[in-house]
């Protein structure tokens, strides 16, 4: 016999569903593999309407690899990709090469990726930057550049913006000033953004999930709040606290140099755990908890 469901539940199950960010993009179980060399192993994530997604990683971990298999420009060995009909993405690349002798100035170089003039100058007020319309390309410093970058990214008005290293080359209080200037982007047009760092430990204070990536997904959670962690007073000192926050990794398993999971004793006398077989179990019953040197 079937039993009715009420009107006020019916109603609650509505409710949250409709309040459940959009699902704009997802990996699922994604393995890659280059000229034999595993890239990616098991990888899985969502990107939602409204949140932000850090993913972390050494270099050779994987982090570009897995923006191009988002992207489409690379195709799994295994897995499923899933992306929205029609969704528009906004990419700010790890690095641009650009004529050191092209005359072109910054409004010109980001109306390029546009349709109109009048867009470029919006965007380019949008990050910060537009008294720098007319300025030569070339001549702007790492932090005004990364942020031309972002307001050529948002000429395509994205539903997904995606930033691969954006503070390369940019200092601790820039990447603090960058990071605050996309979450508040974010949340004026509600955009999910991916954001993928080397950095171990700094990331996006106001992101919603990190996941530290070698190959596979080491870790994950929240990234802890800076002001009030011992390790970002130590190393910073009175530099701003918005924008930054420092990400404690807990991992059950150890990496060799070449990023590669250990199979036996772990070597690292501070981590004291075993990613031997027979204690896989336990491992993963107690994780250790760790930071990278």
């Amino acid at each position: 016999m079937s039993v009715p469901i009420s009107k006020d539940l019916k109603q609650s199950s509505h409710l949250e569903q409709s309040n459940k960010p959009e699902l704009l993009a997802s990996l699922d179980q994604i393995h890659l593999t280059l000229e034999g060399k595993t890239i990616l192993q098991d990888v899985s994530l969502e990107l939602q309407a409204g949140k932000i997604l850090t993913v972390i990683g050494p270099n050779g971990a994987g982090k570009s690899s897995l923006i191009q298999v988002l992207l489409g420009l690379e195709k799994p060995d295994s897995g499923t990709v899933f992306r929205k009909a029609k969704l528009r993405i906004g990419y700010v690349p790890q690095k641009i090469s650009i004529n050191t002798i092209m005359p072109i100035t910054v409004e010109r170089f980001v109306a390029l990726a546009g349709k109109r003039q009048s867009n470029a100058l919006a965007a380019l007020e949008e990050t910060g930057v537009a008294h720098l319309a007319m300025q030569p390309i070339q001549k702007l410093s790492g932090g005004e550049f990364q942020r031309v970058l972002l307001a050529r990214a948002l000429q395509h008005k994205p539903e997904l913006l995606i930033l691969d290293e954006p503070a390369q080359g940019v200092d601790v209080i820039g990447q603090a000033e960058l990071y605050e200037k996309i979450a508040n982007l974010k949340d004026k047009y509600g955009f999910g953004v991916l954001l993928v760092s080397h950095d171990l430990h700094l990331v996006m204070q106001k992101t919603d999930h990190v996941l530290c990536l070698n190959q596979h997904i080491c870790c994950s959670g929240h990234a802890e709040d800076v002001s009030q962690h011992p390790e970002y007073q130590r190393l910073f000192g009175s530099l701003p606290t918005e924008g930054l926050a420092v990400y404690t990794h807990n991992h059950n398993h150890c990496h060799d140099l070449h990023g590669d999971v250990v199979t036996g004793e772990c070597q690292h006398a501070e981590h004291r755990h075993s990613t031997n077989a027979d204690d896989s179990n336990q491992a993963l019953a107690k994780e250790v908890k760790h930071e990278h040197g």
